[in-house]
């Protein structure tokens, strides 16, 4: 797999903080400089989240945020994004309030409360501001770190049936190099992942070799439960992304953005978007700057695309641990 890539083209910072004993972690995505711009779309049913309309052109900030956190710990993680306005309120940046500033940081959260790790291990604020304070655009880490630490992907036969996910990084550009989309994605799935060709290749495994293929156990499941083999373990699912764009775009647009990613989603896991996930895309861009040409259609596709390859980085990447494979075992890593 070739190395993550160099996020600085697109105006932002990953930081992640990882607790391997309770397999948990966070991670924070910030401005290489200062503020961006933001727009949100929720595909899950199942969604833990902060701030998500401050991300929005319908908020007095017009999708204005100092940093977007992902993290583990389902909800009781939101507490976390207190550590990054620490963070920013330090050092003056936020939104300004008479007598001082007030940092708008949305968050989304994964459940990995189980299988592994330990259920009372939740993301700190303390470490979301040390994962704010270390953020970088380049040699982002992929795979069991950060809110990839407890990430498993493939539940809908329970845990033991169950693979590593993890977080993953990618970045497209136009032809021309004037236009630059990147993407970062928490992967913690109910269905299975697949690469560019439709071959599943993360999921559900079965006790004789092989993937189950989730959509196709759903189909043709005879009982009137929605999971066959154990409820508890499908309900411990999302994926939850940030997609970034070099050209600076509006909040509607980010928002038009965020939705046209989730195409991603929906190509590379299977099932996405159910009522036991709660999938939600960021989308992402400078307050300012000069425009390319490329019209938004094109910044969709790229942002499309680099989701899908981030997602597939994030499983490849994953190591296993406590009875559960990842790919990356494989690989000797």
């Amino acid at each position: 797999m070739t190395s993550a890539p160099d996020f600085a083209g697109v105006g932002i910072a990953v930081g992640h903080a990882t607790d391997d004993v309770g397999a948990t972690g966070l991670t924070v995505v910030r401005g290489l400089n200062g503020p961006i711009r933001a727009g949100v779309a929720v595909f899950g049913r199942a969604t833990g989240s902060r701030e998500l309309h401050a991300a929005s052109p319908h908020h007095l900030v017009d999708g204005r945020v100092d940093a977007i956190l992902l993290s583990g710990g389902s909800a009781y993680g939101l507490d976390a994004a207190a550590g990054v306005m620490r963070w920013m309120e330090e050092r003056g940046q936020g939104f300004s309030v008479g007598g001082g500033v007030v940092p708008i940081v949305p968050a989304a959260v994964v459940f990995d409360l189980a299988p592994l790790g330990r259920f009372a291990a939740r993301p700190t604020p303390q470490m979301a501001y040390d994962a704010a304070a270390r953020a970088s655009s380049r040699d982002v880490a992929e795979g069991s770190v950060g809110a990839g630490t407890g990430a498993t992907v493939g539940k809908i036969l329970g845990a033991q049936a169950a693979m590593k996910g993890g977080v993953g990084c990618a970045i497209e550009m136009s032809p021309d190099g004037s236009l630059r989309v990147g993407a970062v994605v928490v992967v913690n799935a109910l269905g299975d992942v697949r690469d560019v060709g439709g071959t599943i290749i993360a999921g559900a495994r079965t006790e004789h070799g092989g993937f189950a293929d989730t959509e196709r156990v759903l189909r043709e499941s005879s009982t009137a439960r929605a999971v066959p083999a154990s409820e508890t373990a499908a309900l411990q699912n999302t994926t939850i992304a940030v997609v970034a764009s070099s050209d600076p775009l509006t909040s509607v647009e980010l928002t038009q953005l965020a939705r046209a990613s989730g195409a991603a989603l929906f190509r590379r896991i299977t099932p996405s978007g159910t009522s036991v996930d709660g999938d939600t895309v960021f989308a992402v861009s400078p307050l300012g700057g000069r425009r390319s040409a490329s019209p938004l259609g094109v910044i969709e596709a790229l942002a499309a695309s680099a989701l899908g390859q981030a997602i597939e980085r994030a499983v490849r990447a994953a190591k296993g641990r406590d009875g559960i494979p990842g790919l990356a075992d494989d690989h000797g890593n």
